[in-house]
Formats: C-alpha cells, structure tokens, sequence
C-alpha cells in the first residue's frame, strides 16, 4: 500500500509539473518573443538535460543515417511545427483554454490510427471522439465562452499542436523507434530539432539573445524546458515501474493543472462554456484511451509502449 500511494505521488507530481508548462508558454511569449526563437532555446536546455540523463543510465545516442531522419521526423512532428502553432496561439488565447484544447490529441489520434491500421474501431471510442468534438464546440460556439469573440478565431491554431502529436504518435506506433528508448528519442529529436530551429530563428528575425538581463519570459522559457525534461523522464521511470496503465492517467492531471495553474499564476477565470467543455474533453479522454488489455504509455516517442501513449494520450 505504502508503495502504490509513492507510486500515486509521483504520477502527481508529474501532472503538476506538466501542467505547469502551458502557462509558463503563456509568459514566455507575453513581451513579444517569437516561436522560433523559443522553440531553439526549449530544445537546447530539455536536450542538454535528456542527453545528461541518458549517458547516466549508460546509454549513448547512435548518430546513423536512419537514427538521424527519424530524429529530425520526430523533431518536426513534435516540436518544431506544433509547438510554433501553440507559442503563436498562446498570444492570443488563454493559456487554460490551451490546456484543455491540448487534451484533443486522443481524439485527433484515434481516426488516424483507424486509418493506419495500429488500432480497431470500438463504438465507445468513437464517442469519446464525439465528446471532444463537442468541447470545441462549446468553446468556439458561444460568443460568451471566451473573454472576447474573437479569440474563437484562433481555436484551429491552437489545434494543430495536438494533431501533430497525434500524427507523431501513430508514425511511431506504426514503423518503431529503431530500437531507441523514450529518454533517447525525445534527446535526439531535441538536439536536431535545434540545428533545424537555429537558422530558422535567425533568419526570420526571432533569435532571442540569451545574454542577461533576463526577464520573466526568459525565466519562463528556462523553467518550462527544465520542467518538460525532468517530468518526462519521470513519466518514462514511472512507466516502468507502475506500468503504462496506470501512468496513463496522467492525461488527466495535465489538462486540470494546466487549468489550476492558469488561474494561479495569471489569474485567469473562465465562464461556464468553459469548465463544460473541460468537462467533455475529460470524458473524451477516458472513452478514447485503450482499455487496461492495451498497451498504453505517454511519451514523445518510444518503444512501443511509448508509441502507444503517444498515439492516446497527451505531450
């Protein structure tokens, strides 16, 4: 008993700690910084960090041609495009909203799957499906569910994070990991992605100097990095020592810290259309996700359990 409520913990803490992220995006870009000079930066420390963690566990990362494409595949799935969509989006939307609008992936994910053929159709999923549709609708729909009307106009922004995850999961899913692990994946993917960014960041004007003084955006970014890398290696811990199952339900602590933080940290408030569709993408989530008989472990990108968190759960 004393172990599982450890185990409980943990799954806790890491819900927090993910949680934590969406608003820290949300101040990351409040004095102007762009996407891409975000994006670089986030994978420079989350990369430093997984690679450290990764030599310690003795495992080295393999720098062959096909590891390299599907670090760079990865990359750009993961965090190059989704994360520029959700930085331009959190500009304009509030970063609970965010949160729950992230939890959508399980929903983008399970037609793709079907499409793929890693998953088969269950009636049950396909209203969990249903209920997430339904949640954006709510959001979008009434002219009083968001602080202003025009905010609705970018929901499908803030959607094309969780449908490249869900792209992302099911390509992993779907052709393997070439033998690497979670840690060694997203550290890879973190490390190309930031050759990728780099240019990117430079030539569109978006380089941010990392020279101090430094700001609150500057701190978020840092912290946000930071926060990723340890709470998924936890998430990768856990996974082994509890089981995919039981760590999925962390999908469910992520979307409602994400909220709980945003009302903490910036004081948002949010109306009724609100908590109603957090309500609907919550039991979305719970119809979607496999049932115990299926493998299930979030993650940016691994081995098959990973592969199948990815596909159903959250990032």
């Amino acid at each position: 008993m004393r172990e599982r409520l450890g185990l409980a913990a943990v799954l806790v803490l890491i819900g927090t700690g993910w949680g934590l992220t969406t608003p820290l995006a949300k101040i990351a870009v409040s004095e102007g910084y762009g996407p891409l000079g975000l994006i670089f930066w986030q994978l420079v420390i989350s990369g430093g960090l997984l690679m450290a963690v990764s030599a310690l566990r003795g495992k080295g990362l393999p720098l062959r041609r096909r590891h390299l494409a599907f670090f760079l595949l990865i990359a750009l799935l993961g965090t190059v495009v989704p994360n520029s969509a959700s930085y331009a989006a959190a500009r304009e939307l509030p970063a609970g909203v965010l949160a729950i609008l992230i939890s959508t992936v399980p929903m983008f994910a399970f037609p793709i799957a079907l499409g793929l053929g890693v998953d088969r159709f269950r009636v049950l999923r396909l209203f969990g499906l249903v209920c997430g549709l339904v949640g954006v609708v709510v959001l979008i729909g009434p002219r009083t569910s968001l602080p202003e009307p025009g905010m609705a106009a970018f929901i499908p922004l803030a959607l094309v994070a969780p449908v490249f995850y869900a792209i992302e999961g099911n390509v992993v899913a779907r052709w393997g990991t070439h033998g690497l692990d979670a840690v060694q994946v997203l550290a890879g993917a973190s490390l190309i992605g930031a050759v990728v960014a780099l240019p990117l960041a430079h030539g569109s004007g978006q380089w941010i100097d990392p020279r101090p003084p430094w700001g609150a955006p500057d701190l978020a970014l840092a912290a946000s990095a930071l926060v990723h890398a340890v709470v998924y290696s936890a998430y990768v811990w856990l996974v082994g020592r509890a089981g995919s199952v039981f760590t999925a339900q962390v999908s469910y602590l992520v979307t409602g810290f994400g909220v709980i933080w945003s009302m903490l940290l910036l004081s948002e408030r949010y109306t009724a259309f609100v908590w109603i569709a957090l309500a609907l993408m919550l039991v979305g989530i719970f119809l979607v996700q496999p049932r115990p008989r299926i493998k299930l472990a979030p993650a940016a990108a691994l081995r098959e359990d990973t592969a199948d968190r990815q596909r159903d759960g959250q990032i």
